[in-house]
């Protein structure tokens, strides 16, 4: 594709076209407000609308919209058009900048977990300048924050950049003291995204796809994943179309789409791009999510981005590729070559370890949801349990570090962080560990928990804010040593960081059983679901966290723990009804259906000749009618539990509630409803199979 560096970011109001349309007094101006924070003024904010506005109509674009992402987990627009009516009955197209800066939707349709009442309405979308406006589906769309008319805010985009200033302040105090001056520090990110695509027709067939994005019922294709022959196989020319389509589509939004290829699962698949700052990286991953799902349809195909959408193979995920930079591009998660960079490495990476092991609470909390908890602890993914991966070099060196013995590597030597060097620690030093939740690669940490279909905003939130506070407190201590003894402050406070810490450094096996035991001995958390891990969000540390760092307030902290627990209920309840639907309408009927045929043929035999062999239908018949029975005692005892849903007023008890009782009622029903399909005849079983979506696609 020879013109691809022209396509690239062809339909971004970016850096290149703001230089190129805006004066340059203008031009500096906004770099000023991008860079350093510095307030916009309206007469620039004007210059700047006309500018993008000019552009916009010169693509042939009529309309507006401030792009932002509710606490729904998808993003949300409301389009104006360009237009404005003159004296003469005309229309001109006017864009002013304070229509850019701020937008009015209405704020009483998307959650706030108790923030708003039905009536307060008004709400107000803000700018985000940090993030380029870009133009889709023929909209110029605006990346926005999101807040009620009280100033409480409703969105991901202004935590995500409360806790990237948040950092930017701790890290830049911790530099200062290794004599290192920058203006900002950014975290970079490069999500990796793993989908399925089946075919849009057998898509339409499966209510519980519809409703759900997962199979509610399924038995297994008599062939899945077992001969390992999908990943990074040749992939197929309908899915390479696709592949080809979604990456020019993204391209021209400026997303960096780098990486795809075929995962473990039959019909699974990953785009991974190359990372970008934390903002933009997670403006730029809804808008594959959303690209994905539409160019799908393009090709007659469905994109699935559950968690697990199929039982009995490999479900999605999200790799979290997560580091620290400087302005001028400075990795602080580099261990580098000299003492001075190698203690500031060690500092850091001190400060991570700390600060997962702090608050492993809230990490696990940042990837839970109702789908998510299908797929961790699954053997295709990490277990509920966080803990922190180095690998054998970097944990020798780190153990060397607590035990004060030499480090045995390439040379014996005993570490002085700031006076010897440290070995030297190549990128690809150690294998990756895939069943790590927390894992450090090279020169940066692969979060390896998050749910294919969730935002990456609200992990990325939290790491950003506890590393902030690691650093705060590191500050605070080293601000305190005596210059000459600076290098002695650093090392006794990594030694004894370290050693206060090494809990949650594990280089081993995370699905093994063994590692269950020994997270248990070692008192790291265990939360396997989603209502296990929620009510560690209003824990008073990490109330106080927020709030110190200026990130959440207390009911902001308190409404998101809401939304997340009614989330969480209103999934599982949407569940269980459709699953008694099918059951209900199409399960049933089927299976009776069947058997009905079954006994006609049998009589039909014994009218023949009594002594005319009948047993086969005699056995299917008396299994199929046992089942049967069975799934209507099933369908009873999942109605019974959803009924006592109502006697659990409390939120957080109805979660549990949902997560013990209603679960294991709908577990009870699928067991029963798979083991009918693999005794049904195929002309009767009312739903496309395993095995007919799982390579529907040739």
């Amino acid at each position: 594709m020879n013109n691809l560096p022209e396509m690239f970011g062809s339909l971004v109001f970016n850096d290149a076209v703001m230089k190129e349309r805006l004066p340059k007094a203008t031009y500096k101006a906004l770099q000023r407000t991008i860079k350093n924070g510095a307030p916009l003024d309206l007469e620039v904010a004007d210059v700047v609308a006309n500018a993008m506005k000019d552009w916009a109509i010169e693509k042939g674009i009529t309309h507006y919209t401030h792009w932002f992402q509710p606490m729904t987990g998808v993003t949300a627009e409301k389009h104006d058009s360009f237009i404005s009516p003159t004296d003469n009955g005309q229309v001109i197209m006017e864009f002013s900048g304070k229509e850019l800066i701020k937008g009015e939707p209405d704020a009483s349709s998307f959650p706030s977990g108790g923030l708003r009442a039905t009536f307060e309405a008004r709400g107000y979308t803000a700018w985000d300048p940090t993030s380029y406006a870009f133009i889709k589906d023929g909209i110029l769309c605006i990346p926005t924050a999101f807040c009620s008319y009280g100033g409480e805010v409703l969105d991901k985009k202004t935590p995500l950049l409360r806790s990237m200033k948040a950092l930017s302040e701790q890290a830049i105090r911790v530099l200062k003291l290794f004599g290192v001056e920058t203006k900002s520090v950014l975290s970079t990110v490069g999500p990796e995204q793993e989908y399925f695509l089946i075919d849009e027709d057998v898509y339409r067939q499966r209510r519980d796809l519809l409703f759900t994005g997962r199979t509610l019922f399924g038995a297994r294709a008599p062939k899945g994943q077992e001969l390992e022959d999908h990943y990074f196989g040749s992939i197929k020319p309908r899915v390479s179309a696709y592949m080809e389509e979604l990456d020019q589509e993204l391209w021209k939004l400026g997303v960096l789409a780098k990486t795809k290829h075929n995962e473990v699962a039959p019909a699974q698949h990953e785009l991974a791009p190359i990372y970008t700052s934390t903002n933009v990286a997670t403006d730029h991953n809804q808008l594959t999510m959303e690209m994905m799902k539409k160019v799908a349809a393009h090709h007659h195909m469905v994109c699935l981005l559950h968690e697990k959408p199929f039982a009995g193979v490999n479900g999605s995920g999200k790799h979290n590729n997560w580091s620290i930079s400087t302005d001028s591009g400075a990795n602080l998660l580099d261990p580098g070559n000299t003492p001075s960079q190698n203690a500031q490495f060690m500092l850091f990476l001190t400060a991570v370890i700390k600060a997962v092991d702090d608050y492993q609470d809230l990490l696990r909390l940042t990837v839970a949801s109702a789908g998510n908890d299908h797929r961790l602890g699954a053997n295709e993914a990490p277990p509920a349990i966080v803990s922190v991966f180095l690998g054998d070099e970097l944990g020798g060196i780190v153990d060397s570090i607590i035990s004060g013995a030499p480090y045995k590597g390439a040379e014996e030597s005993t570490i002085q962080i700031g006076v010897d060097t440290l070995p030297d620690i190549p990128r690809d030093t150690t294998d990756r560990n895939r069943t790590s939740p927390f894992a450090f690669t090279g020169n940066k940490f692969e979060f390896r928990m998050l749910g294919s279909s969730s935002s990456i905003s609200c992990p990325n939130i939290f790491l950003n804010t506890i590393v902030a506070e690691s650093l705060r407190q590191f500050a605070d201590e080293l601000e305190k040593a005596p210059k000459e003894d600076f290098n002695a402050a650093v090392s006794q406070l990594i030694k004894r960081t370290l050693t206060e810490h090494q809990r949650i450094i594990f280089n081993g096996n995370n699905y093994s059983e063994e590692w269950v035991k020994e997270a248990e001995r070692r008192g790291l958390l265990n939360l396997k679901t989603t209502a296990d891990a929620l009510p560690y969000y209003i824990a008073e540390k990490n109330i106080q966290l927020f709030a110190r760092h200026k990130v959440f307030t207390r009911t902001e902290v308190y409404s998101r723990y809401e939304i997340l627990l009614e989330n969480y209920c209103k999934v599982i309840n949407i569940e269980a009804l459709t699953m008694l639907d099918m059951v209900k309408k199409d399960i049933l009927p089927a299976v009776i259906a069947y058997s009905r045929e079954l006994s006609d043929t049998i009589l039909s035999k014994k009218q023949i000749a009594l002594d005319l062999p009948a047993d086969a239908e005699e056995i299917l018949l008396r299994k199929i009618s046992g089942l049967t029975a069975s799934l209507y005692r099933k369908v009873e005892e999942l109605d019974a539990a959803l009924l006592g849903v109502g006697e659990h007023p409390d939120r957080a008890d109805c979660a549990k509630y949902y997560s013990t009782s209603v679960l294991y009622a709908m577990a009870g029903l699928r067991e029963v409803a798979d083991e009918l399909e693999t005794l049904t005849a195929k002309k009767y079983w009312p739903f496309p199979s395993y095995g007919e979506m799982l390579f529907s696609i040739q």
